[in-house]
């Protein structure tokens, strides 16, 4: 479970996020929206602790980030927007080198990596050098080393991200699966579609503060609109919004 309660955080004299607060439960899918801008990444960032906040706290099953950053890092995996694939290594040797990273042995590392390979369809990839991967084929490689140790808490920004329809729908269906796993995972995205087929719950942050949130059924009630882009729309256009 990932709460967080009335984080802020400026850069200067801009206020990238005011005041957010949240919760992300344990066998859920929460969509974190938001125009570009709007705080999104600095939210997760100051969530798996990259970033320190101004104020405020965020808890990783209850463990203050700020207090006990290191316990924290260790339930929680993290694909971010900068994926960081080594190019020189393949794909076992990324994924290997990660679950090392977080103190896994040998025999549990390797039949995880064995696991992941087969889940994300990497098998045909999985002894090849990552340079030359297509933008898809090193996104399955970034999300199989973020969640390598098996974390509750899984953090995916723009998971389908450069994927074809083929391979958007084998990550929409692995992301389901680790939600009926129990897990707790929070993603951002900007295809309503995703939002719509995945979400149990949203969180739209617009300006650096939430400005609604709640269940898609939630979110088309308050704004009386059909779909999810329609209500997306109108929230982030609303001056007052609807928290």
């Amino acid at each position: 479970m990932i709460k967080v309660e009335q984080l802020s955080k400026s850069f200067g004299k801009i206020r990238a996020v005011q005041d957010v607060s949240f919760s992300a439960l344990d066998g859920q899918i929460t969509g974190l929206l938001g125009p570009n801008g709007a705080g999104k990444s600095t939210t997760l960032r100051m969530i798996y602790t990259l970033l320190k906040p101004d104020s405020g706290v965020a808890y990783i099953d209850e463990i203050d980030i700020s207090q006990f950053p290191i316990e924290a890092r260790s339930r929680i995996g993290v694909l971010s927007d900068a994926q960081g694939v080594y190019d020189r290594l393949t794909t076992r040797e990324n994924i290997r080198y990660f679950g090392q990273l977080q103190g896994m042995n040998d025999q549990d590392l390797e039949n995880r990596m064995d696991e992941l390979l087969i889940m994300l369809d990497m098998m045909s990839i999985a002894d090849r050098r990552a340079k030359g991967f297509s933008t898809g084929e090193r996104l399955k490689v970034a999300i199989a080393r973020a969640i390598v140790h098996n974390p509750n808490n899984i953090l995916l920004d723009e998971p389908t991200n450069g994927l074809d329809v083929k391979s958007t729908r084998t990550m929409r269906e692995f992301i389901r699966k680790l939600r009926d796993d129990g897990k707790c995972i929070v993603l951002t995205s900007h295809i309503m579609q995703e939002v719509a087929a995945l979400c149990d719950k949203i969180i739209i942050i617009s300006n650096g503060a939430v400005a609604a949130q709640g269940t898609p059924d939630e979110i088309l009630n308050k704004t009386r609109k059909d779909n999810l882009e329609d209500a997306f729309i109108e929230i982030i256009g609303s001056e007052e919004g609807l928290a």
